[in-house]
């Protein structure tokens, strides 16, 4: 339960209304132009995430900060805390994301990631990165950047994890740009680990409600300097991990 149930439940309506909007705004011009070019646009599909992006922050009451210029990166490399790094990460630019396979399976938040774009990876299996990796070929050529959670899985946001250098092998096999983002957050009560990040056992409906109590959460996205991505995808995994830290917020 929540601790402000009123709020949480006023707000949820409001999300629901939201998401309404958006699938029909989706249905109304993403649509219709994919069907006339007879294939799936990612720069549409990419705007329309970061149109609606900004509006879900108003719902939340999510204060988004972004720190230094976007770079022109074809793979922005992140920290994860939780689902709510899409939310953050969109309404700054564009941008289509890599996500775990069991997203494409919430109700409501499924249908939103499918719209805008997203690829979904089953992490346990090893050859499913070979499969997702085909897709970024279009998804860069109509000039959008992927987002990849190169930590594997999230965390309560103390500390980073090691990245994982497999995540890395479709950048350093085609010689793709890189570039390396921080996520922080805060909230108006509790804490982030507990309130905002999603990870250990927590089941998504009752987080989302929780989150939903809030008066207000912070976001802070801090974007690094664009980079080739070098030969040794280990050693870019170890560069990027420490980039990454340094562009955290200080305490």
């Amino acid at each position: 339960m929540p601790r402000h149930p009123f709020r949480a439940a006023g707000r949820f309506l409001h999300f629901l209304w939201f998401c309404a909007i958006a699938l029909i705004d989706f249905g109304l011009t993403v649509r219709p132009a994919e069907r006339r070019l007879g294939r799936r646009n990612y720069r549409l599909r990419a705007e329309w995430s970061h149109r609606h992006a900004k509006g879900l922050c108003r719902v939340l009451d999510l204060r988004v900060e972004s720190v230094g210029p976007v770079p022109a990166a074809q793979f922005f490399c992140s920290n994860h805390l939780g689902y709510l790094d899409i939310v953050t990460l969109v309404a700054v630019a564009p941008m289509v994301f890599v996500s775990k396979a069991e997203v494409r399976g919430w109700p409501i938040i499924g249908w939103l990631t499918q719209c805008a774009g997203t690829l979904y990876l089953q992490r346990e299996r090893k050859g499913d990165l070979v499969e997702v990796a085909r897709q970024f070929a279009p998804i860069l050529e109509d000039n959008v950047p992927v987002v990849m959670f190169l930590e594997g899985t999230s965390s309560g946001g103390d500390t980073v994890l090691p990245f994982r250098p497999s995540l890395l092998a479709p950048a350093v096999g085609n010689g793709w740009v890189v570039a390396p983002v921080a996520l922080d957050y805060s909230v108006s009560e509790g804490t982030v680990a507990d309130d905002v990040a999603y990870w250990r056992d927590m089941t998504f409906f009752p987080h989302f409600l929780n989150l939903l109590g809030k008066a207000w959460i912070g976001g802070r996205v801090a974007f690094g300097t664009a980079r080739p991505p070098g030969a040794d995808r280990k050693i870019l995994a170890q560069e990027l991990h420490g980039m990454v830290i340094a562009l955290r917020r200080k305490v």
